[in-house]
């Protein structure tokens, strides 16, 4: 804890200065222009990731970075995605799923958290995505079949997100874009979903376009 307190002496004293100004303009309100969903796993960091600026990204964060469908009851993720889209007006919405994630692994292994039922009830929000997996993959294993697990998770949060109310009238509307991404926490790359390929590609080497209406994917290719 003494590390936290002592970092925040340091952002007051030494890093706080240069960014005066513009952390007086974001006193007057925020406008990012991307709503950046992802895990709540400590090894990921959104801003550093990006290089983004603060008040450039509104972020979401849980296990799994799971967004339960229309429907499945009144949550945190919902209200904040609503909120993003329809006050904030945010024209990106961004899923970043991340590689040796823990919740993706517990989904596969539901014996792992049979000890946290919190955690075990969270993770049914993922249900297709496992379902996906056993009756897909069952040609890999390790961390092959953890890896299609992460990419095919993303895949699924992105439907569960076009049955939100808000992100759906935006869609039509045609003013809001998705986008799936998985990041390496070993090599710092990051994979986007391409939608003509129906694979996950190096982000440096494409441009991410719009996620179309409806997600297909090929299982037989992983990162």
């Amino acid at each position: 804890m003494q590390e936290l307190i002592d970092g925040i002496h340091r952002f007051q004293k030494e890093s706080f200065l240069p960014l005066q100004t513009l952390f007086e303009r974001l006193a007057e309100g925020q406008h990012p222009e991307t709503l950046f969903i992802t895990c709540s796993d400590s090894r990921i960091d959104p801003t550093l990731l990006t290089n983004a600026q603060p008040g450039d990204l509104f972020i979401l964060r849980n296990a799994g970075n799971i967004i339960p469908p229309h429907g499945a009851g009144i949550g945190g993720e919902a209200a904040t995605i609503e909120f993003a889209v329809s006050v904030l007006g945010v024209k990106d919405i961004i899923i970043c799923g991340h590689s040796h994630c823990g919740a993706m692994r517990g989904l596969l292994y539901p014996e792992s958290v049979a000890l946290l039922p919190d955690v075990s009830s969270w993770l049914a929000h993922a249900e297709m995505t496992r379902r996906i997996i056993l009756d897909n993959y069952n040609h890999l294993d390790g961390e092959a079949l953890l890896n299609a697990t992460i990419e095919e998770n993303v895949l699924v949060q992105l439907e569960n997100l076009r049955t939100l109310p808000a992100v759906g009238s935006r869609l039509v509307k045609g003013d809001l874009h998705l986008h799936g991404w998985v990041y390496i926490i070993e090599t710092g790359k990051v994979f986007a979903y391409d939608v003509e390929s129906g694979q996950f590609v190096k982000l440096a080497e494409h441009h991410t376009p719009e996620i179309a209406n409806s997600i297909g994917r090929k299982p037989d290719q992983i990162i």
